[in-house]
C-alpha cells in the first residue's frame, strides 16, 4: 500500500474505541503522520488504567490533560496530575491508574505507533466519535485475548511478581 492509500484508509477508520474500560480517540494515525507518531487521547476512569507492559521500538509519552494519575516507571511509582508529562523509554516496563474521584484524561504519543494503533483498534469496539466517555465494563476483561493481541503485536504485560524488572 503506498502512502496516499495508506493515508486515505486511515481517514476513514473509526477513530475513537472503547478498549478495557477506557475510552481511546486517535487525533493522528501513523499512516497520517508519514509513520513517524500516533496520537491518543485516552479517558480513563477512577481504578483503570494499564498492566505494567513493555515493547521494543516503541517510544511513549503521557501527558495528563485532566485529573491524577499514578504511573509507575521501572518499579517507582508517581502521582502526575494536569499539566504532568511522563515519557517512556523504548522497552520500559510502565503501568498507569486513574486515581481519584474523578476520570482522568490523558493525551498519549506513540512513536512510531503502529504497535499501539494495532493494539488498541483490535482490543477495543469502534465507538461515536461524539462519545465522551467509556462504556462501564460488565464483567471482567478477556484476559487471553488481550495477552494474544499483545504478543501479536510485540507488546509483552509483565505478570503482577514480575513487574518491577
Amino acid at each position: 500500500m503506498n502512502g496516499n492509500q495508506q493515508e486515505k484508509h486511515t481517514m476513514t477508520a473509526p477513530r475513537s474505541y472503547d478498549a478495557m474500560g477506557i475510552l481511546f480517540r486517535f487525533h493522528a494515525f501513523p499512516g497520517e503522520t508519514m509513520g513517524k507518531f500516533c496520537l491518543v487521547e485516552a479517558v480513563v476512569p477512577p481504578g483503570l488504567g494499564a498492566p505494567p507492559n513493555h515493547h521494543a521500538g516503541e517510544t511513549e509519552g503521557f501527558y495528563v490533560l485532566g485529573g491524577e494519575i499514578a504511573f509507575t516507571l521501572a518499579g517507582e511509582t508517581q502521582r502526575v496530575q494536569a499539566g504532568g508529562f511522563v515519557s517512556v523509554p523504548d522497552g520500559a516496563v510502565h503501568a498507569f491508574q486513574a486515581i481519584g474521584s474523578e476520570p482522568a484524561r490523558l493525551l498519549i504519543i506513540n512513536a512510531p505507533g503502529h504497535m499501539h494503533e494495532a493494539f488498541f483498534t483490535r482490543t477495543g469496539r469502534p465507538v461515536a466519535d461524539t462519545t465522551t466517555a467509556p462504556q462501564p465494563l460488565d464483567g471482567p476483561p478477556d484476559v487471553a485475548r488481550i495477552l494474544s493481541v499483545a504478543a501479536d503485536v510485540g507488546m509483552v504485560i509483565v505478570p503482577p511478581a514480575d513487574a518491577a524488572h
